[in-house]
């Protein structure tokens, strides 16, 4: 993603149709967050350790399980993902094991952890089938208008 600094998006008009486009993209995205945060609670976690979970159960094909790779696709600072794993790790939904060459953590999801998130992410599908249209249909006007007024879309 390309975030331009001030100068460079100073000469660009938004209309207020833009801004209300813009609101309701927000808003669904925060929604779905706001929903699935109440499933995991209602499966007795923390929405963070539910992220942690699907982060550690749907990494890219290739990518390792390392702690460095989980902050990185969490966007956590290495301390607070640290955090999150020793948490995880004490209610027995994740194991924190060592590469023996070069000791590099890796986690994985114990029987209890990849249960749990089956449960939550059932219910997140769910929502998110539901209030798919609602979400898609904000995104596309968000990324007609910029196709409208000419300018690239990232």
């Amino acid at each position: 993603m390309i975030i331009m600094n001030g100068l460079q998006t100073a000469g660009q008009d938004l209309t207020l149709e833009e801004y209300r486009e813009l609101a309701e993209f927000r808003y669904q995205i925060s929604e779905r967050g706001r929903r699935c945060e109440r499933a995991a609670q209602e499966m007795g976690i923390r929405s963070n350790l539910y992220l942690l979970l699907l982060t550690v159960q749907g990494l890219p094909e290739g990518a390792l399980p390392t702690m460095t790779t989980l902050a990185q696709r969490m966007c956590l600072p290495p301390m607070t993902m640290s955090a999150l794993v020793d948490e995880a790790a004490g209610q027995v939904l994740v194991t924190r094991s060592s590469n023996m060459g070069d000791g590099t953590d890796w986690i994985k999801l114990t029987r209890a952890g990849r249960e749990t998130l089956h449960r939550i992410t059932i219910a997140v599908r769910e929502d998110l089938e539901m209030a798919g249209p609602d979400l898609a249909c904000a995104l596309q006007a968000v990324i007609r208008q910029r196709r409208k007024k000419g300018r690239k879309v990232a």
